[in-house]
This record gives C-alpha cells, sequence and structure tokens, in this order.
C-alpha cells in the first residue's frame, strides 16, 4: 500500500494496459503512428529520468509491467482496459485475450474487462458473451474512434450500441469505460467527441459509464453532461500526468471535476504503460490545488478525497472488498516476489457495523 504521510492509501490503477506495438505486429501504417503519437505522450509529460526509450515502449512484456505497477507498493492493484486495433495490428494491439495473461495469473490483482464493437452485429453480440462467459467480465473498455475497413468510428448513442450496451445489461456487465479523450494519430478527434456518452447514459441508468480521460480537451462538456447524470463518472488517466509538469493545470482540471461531480465519481489511472504508476502515484498524491482554486471552488484534494479517487471509488464500482484485499495481499505471490509483505501487515480489519 501507498505510504502517505504515515497514512496508507489503498491504489486500483484503473487503467491499464499490456500492448503490442512491435514492428512485426503492425500491419498498417496507422499502427505506426499510433504508437509513435503515444511515444509523444509519454515524452510530454514523464519525468526526463523516468523516460522509456522507444524499442522497450513498444513492448514492454508481463515482467516489466509487474514490476512497475507493484514492485514498490505504487499500485494494490490495477484494472486492463482494453484497446484492439485490429486494422493496424496483426494479433491486436492490446486485447483482453492478451491482458488475459497477466489477469488469470494474478486474478487477486487485476480486474479483466473486456470490449465491444457495434459494427461487429451479431458476431461481436457473440464474441462479448464469450468473453462474459470466459473471464466473467464486470466492464468493458470502449474505443469509438476506432478503424474498422472504411469505417473511422461510431457512436455510442447509435440504434446498433443501443444493441449492446442491453447486452451488457442483461449480462451484468455495469461498467462501461468510453475512451473520451485526446486524439491519437491517425485517429480522428471528433470520434472521440463525449456528446454521445449523455444519451446511452440516460438511457442506461443501471450501468455505469466511466468516461476515461474525462473528455479532455472536452472538459467542459464532460462537466455538464456528468453533472446531470449520476451514473457518470470520470478516468483520470492523461489528466493524472499534468500533476508533473503542470501543476496549475491539474490543479484547474481536478478543481472542475471536484465542483461538478464530487469526490465519489472520479478514478485515478495511470494509463500504463504511457506513464508508470511507480512515479505517478506519488506525484499525484502530493500534488495540492492552488489557492485560488480551492478559494473559487470551495474544494479539497485532502487526504479522504485521495482515499476515494485512488482506490475506493473503483473498489465499489467492481464490488472489491478492500480490507479482505489487504489481508489477501501480506502473503500472495505478488508481495512475496516484490518483498512487500510489511506493506500490508500493519493494517486491522475494519470494525463491522
Amino acid at each position: 500500500m501507498y505510504d502517505h504521510d504515515g497514512e496508507d492509501i489503498f491504489v486500483i490503477d484503473a487503467h491499464v494496459h499490456l500492448w503490442d506495438a512491435s514492428e512485426q505486429n503492425i500491419k498498417h501504417e496507422g499502427g505506426e503512428e499510433f504508437i509513435r503519437c503515444f511515444y509523444d505522450y509519454h515524452t510530454t509529460f514523464t519525468p526526463e529520468d523516468r523516460l522509456w526509450d522507444l524499442s522497450e515502449y513498444r513492448r514492454y512484456g508481463s515482467d516489466r509491467m509487474l514490476e512497475d505497477i507493484f514492485g514498490n507498493a505504487a499500485a494494490d492493484m490495477a484494472i486492463f482496459q482494453p484497446t484492439y486495433l485490429t486494422d493496424f495490428y496483426e494479433e491486436g494491439f492490446n486485447t483482453t485475450h492478451q491482458n488475459a495473461e497477466l489477469a488469470t495469473a494474478y486474478p487477486e490483482r487485476f480486474v479483466l474487462n473486456g470490449s465491444f464493437d457495434p459494427r461487429d452485429g451479431e458476431t461481436g453480440i457473440e464474441h462479448l458473451e464469450d468473453l462474459h462467459e470466459t473471464y466473467d467480465i464486470s466492464g468493458v473498455k470502449l474505443y469509438t474512434a476506432e478503424w474498422r475497413g472504411e469505417s473511422k468510428g461510431w457512436r455510442l448513442d447509435d440504434e446498433e450500441a443501443f444493441r449492446f450496451l442491453e447486452k451488457c445489461a442483461e449480462l451484468g456487465i455495469e461498467n462501461v469505460h468510453p475512451h473520451k479523450g485526446p486524439t491519437i494519430r491517425p485517429l480522428n478527434r471528433d470520434a472521440f467527441d463525449v456528446k454521445d456518452v449523455d444519451d446511452a447514459a440516460s438511457s442506461f441508468p443501471d450501468l455505469n459509464f466511466v468516461v476515461e480521460h474525462v473528455g479532455l480537451p472536452r472538459l467542459d462538456d464532460f462537466c455538464w453532461i456528468a453533472a446531470q447524470e449520476p451514473n457518470v463518472y470520470g478516468g483520470l488517466a492523461v489528466a493524472a500526468p499534468f500533476a508533473q509538469n503542470r501543476p496549475g493545470k491539474f490543479s484547474e482540471i481536478m478543481s472542475e471535476l471536484l465542483w461538478w461531480l464530487g469526490e465519489d465519481r472520479l478514478l485515478f489511472g495511470s494509463d500504463y504503460a504511457l506513464w508508470n504508476p511507480d512515479w505517478l502515484v506519488e506525484t499525484v498524491m502530493e500534488a495540492e490545488l492552488m489557492p485560488e482554486h480551492r478559494a473559487e471552488y470551495g474544494v479539497e484534494w485532502d487526504l479522504e478525497t485521495k482515499r476515494k479517487v485512488m482506490g475506493e471509488n473503483a473498489a465499489a464500482l467492481y464490488d472489491i472488498d478492500i480490507e479482505d484485499k489487504r489481508r489477501t495481499f501480506r502473503d500472495d505471490e505478488i508481495s512475496d516476489r516484490f518483498d512487500l509483505g510489511d506493506h500490508y501487515a500493519s493494517g486491522e480489519p475494519a470494525a463491522a457495523d
């Protein structure tokens, strides 16, 4: 567990990937553009002494991922968010099956999410059912700007998309994570527009819509939608690394989100391996809101808020019992591997109600 001024913080990194952008896996020039754009974001927001070179960034593998996420107790758990991109990569960029390599090996540490694409029609419905049956997924990551043949994107409020959301509700897949963030070459910026979340969230009140990247650069649109839709949450991947080299911007973004959504509907995510939780968790935990923002918005980035955003909110969405996990992690394989037992040994189970 992360130690913040003597306080233990249970961290769930709610946005990670195990991707393969190796040159031999690229089948379309868009795949090369995509990973180089990812790398540009990495170099823009990563401390100079923590930069990766492009070759290791393309495909880092499971051992490196385990060490980066859990090795220094930066995070206790992580949620896989797949991005298929099968038009760009022979075996896909970051599929549920690829992520399952680690999620099935360490089921106590990882949550495995699936995905769907409404352009796949009946085959896609069957694929979603298969993912649920095979992995018991309780969430899906949706990439509305993904290319598929001649199509360069789809909308969450399309009739066909509603069919898939109905299937999610039927299967008990309650957590829907649409990517609504900055554009990534060569994908189209408008295909990531956040406005289609509004009708979907209103039409499926029993589903939770975790809007990844909080709509950036469309933060204003996202906040207005989230304010009126209580089942809309904000995923902080992309927003979080602003704390490293744009602290004023981070303060502005967080103040807006805390004012509009409150502290119960925000989830920390590193977007690994765009950024690494082994430095990002500390950076976000140590960040402060600017005095002018605290005065204007009347919000705080205090210990209680950090506990919720860094782990408790994700735990609530995914039915994770933090105290039970804490006991389990005292001597699990990850703790043994990285000598982390002491990080969990001091806590006592929460008192029964």
